[in-house]
């Protein structure tokens, strides 16, 4: 096993660099992946976020490109998002800064313009999104002939992103003779079948069992009963601003990002906290994921399109402020934390409807995650009728799920409404009152009493 970077034969040039970033021992990923790659092999990497795996193909990549060579890009990673997209470019710019490589940024959601001229000065190595790298290639501004390496990032989130059809187009228009590299957190059926499409008796590293989370990373989870008891404990667990000094806070929906934002905004002032998720213009995010990184902000609130890809040090904690549905998505949220040997704390607040999927996530994490009591310090709200209508419904369609014969008590007669947006029938009314009060007698039992 090489012990240090040294032991790759790195060049001088590179060696400085990683000397410079402050990487001292090669992660488990690093040490596996980088020989192979450096030998020419196809590699395909089973590997949690916060391993390291961006180094494990970008150093070696960078030792065999060597130099700047000719106009036409000579590696292509192709990456799900554009905050990974430049996540991996930061890497490049990092270990290349003694080398004279060029490397340029592809991604949707901002005109091509600029994008077109800097691939026009000259590319070595392309990092791009997979809709804008076929959008441009089709208007002839990428000529592929001189590509020898092709790389898969976050493969698992490029098919949940329906990414499937455009990187079969991608393979169709690359040179076959090239080195295939292709990086996954998980090992779906469709990540398999890329796979197969894609590599070339490939060299296969896993690292940790798969979706096993860093084992640098405390989790927890407290049951509470709606949004709103969810606010009063966010804020009661932010009084310990020595312990909680740069959290980032994941919900599902982009509503729910804005009304957590602005609860935490109007708590601790905008200075504190920001927001992004995809309805936030380019810049915005870009602004806001570096001065979380620079850690002239305390909080940042983020749906899952910030999950992947985000690398900021010295993450204190997670907050899963809604359970993910997508379970995967538990493992990338809370890699956020606990990256390169720190440790980290990840929170999961789940109410009734989520524990479901919480017991989804012990099972792919093959480990059962502790419930902490809700501090009694924690104003526990009653939860309004709409919250526990859409509780009551989402635990129905669960049961439905497991038991496809399941009749729930919201099965669709009881929908029925009358003019007035009453239901209809007066056993719809009683089952109302009873599903109430089940809810309140349960919203008493939360804290263990």
């Amino acid at each position: 096993m090489q012990n240090s970077f040294e032991d790759f034969k790195f060049n001088k040039q590179i060696l400085n660099a990683i000397t410079e970033a402050g990487y001292t021992v090669p992660t488990e990923i690093q040490q596996k992946a980088i020989t192979p790659i450096l030998a020419g092999q196809d590699v395909m990497g089973i590997a949690q976020t916060g391993t390291g795996k961006t180094a494990a193909f970008v150093l070696p990549m960078l030792m065999k490109l060597k130099y700047a060579q000719g106009n036409d890009a000579r590696a292509l990673i192709l990456s799900p998002t554009r905050e990974l997209a430049m996540q991996i470019e930061e890497h490049i710019r990092l270990f290349s800064q003694y080398l004279d490589l060029r490397t340029v940024v592809l991604y949707g959601g901002l005109g091509p313009k600029t994008q077109i001229e800097n691939l026009e000065k000259g590319v070595d190595i392309i990092v791009a999104t997979p809709g804008r790298f076929l959008d441009l290639y089709l208007e002839g501004h990428i000529p592929v002939k001189s590509l020898k390496f092709l790389v898969l990032d976050e493969a698992d989130k490029m098919m949940d992103m329906g990414f499937i059809s455009k990187i079969h187009r991608v393979l169709e228009v690359v040179p076959r003779k090239r080195q295939n590299l292709l990086f996954s957190a998980t090992m779906s059926e469709l990540v398999r079948k890329i796979a197969g499409d894609f590599l070339a008796f490939p060299t296969v590293i896993e690292v940790t069992e798969q979706a096993t989370p860093a084992q640098t990373i405390q989790q927890v989870v407290y049951k509470v009963p709606n949004l709103k008891t969810k606010l009063n404990l966010v804020q009661h667990l932010l009084k310990d601003d020595e312990k909680f000094h740069r959290l980032i806070v994941f919900c599902k929906t982009r509503a729910v990002a804005d009304n957590v934002f602005h609860f935490l905004e109007r708590k601790y002032g905008a200075e504190q906290v920001r927001v992004i998720h995809a309805n936030k213009g380019q810049n915005t995010r870009i602004n806001s994921i570096n001065a979380f990184k620079e850690g002239s902000i305390r909080i940042l609130v983020a749906t899952d399109v910030a999950a992947r890809g985000l690398d900021v040090s010295n993450v204190s904690h997670v907050i899963n402020f809604e359970v993910p549905i997508v379970i995967e998505d538990y493992v990338h949220r809370i890699g956020r934390t606990g990256r390169a040997f720190n440790v980290g704390d990840a929170i999961t607040l789940a109410n009734p409807a989520e524990e479901y999927y919480v017991r989804k996530i012990e099972k792919l994490i093959r480990q059962s995650i502790p419930v902490n009591e809700l501090p009694d310090e924690v104003f526990v709200e009653s939860t309004g009728f709409e919250e526990r209508q859409a509780i009551a419904r989402e635990i129905d369609s669960q049961k439905k799920k497991d038991n496809p014969d399941f009749k729930g008590a919201f099965h669709e007669k009881k929908y029925m409404l009358n003019g007035n947006g009453q239901p209809k029938s007066r056993s719809s009314k009683r089952d109302g009152g009873k599903r109430k009060s089940n809810s309140s007698k349960s919203g008493r039992t939360f804290r263990g009493k």
